[in-house]
């Protein structure tokens, strides 16, 4: 039986804290007051609860819990489908989208990140998803290169609304 599983409602407070992990691990360098800054969880919760509650949604987290500590999550992956005009290679415009993928410290090491992937790879697959994307640290770079990502010119822009 596979250690990873579908996240549930209740598994909220876990993966926003999984989430502040991976926050604090990549961008705590380039701003110490932006990663610390926890004041957006309690207005997420209910949000993510509420993603979490829809088995036909968009949105998804699989997870792996702590072998030792009932209730607290050792690692998660979350995505969410995305849909465009379709194209080549893609003509029904389904696109995964992959973040927050996060290990507790103490837990690393263990398999439990690709674990979680390799289910969400499947999930996307199952959706008609004709490709994913993600944004990778260095550090995080190795495994997702062994999955079959591979870097790409990226002309992204941002504007924060």
């Amino acid at each position: 039986m596979s250690l990873v599983r579908r996240a549930t409602p209740e598994d909220a407070e876990e993966l926003i804290r999984l989430r502040q992990v991976m926050i604090d691990s990549v961008f705590a360098a380039d701003s110490v007051s932006a990663a610390s800054d926890t004041g957006w969880h309690a207005e997420s919760l209910p949000v993510v609860r509420d993603k979490l509650a829809d088995p036909n949604g968009d949105f998804v987290a699989f997870v792996v819990e702590q072998p030792e500590r009932p209730g607290k999550l050792a690692a998660l992956v979350v995505g969410t489908l995305e849909y465009r005009i379709g194209r080549a290679g893609n003509p029904q415009g389904a696109i995964g989208h992959v973040f927050s993928v996060a290990t507790d410290p103490d837990q690393r090491r263990r398999g439990y990140a690709r674990a979680c992937m390799e289910v969400l790879l499947d999930w996307f697959r199952e959706r008609g998803a004709g490709s994913v994307d993600l944004n990778a640290s260095a550090d995080a770079e190795p495994l997702y290169a062994s999955l079959g990502f591979v870097r790409k010119p990226d002309p992204s822009m941002r504007l924060n609304l």
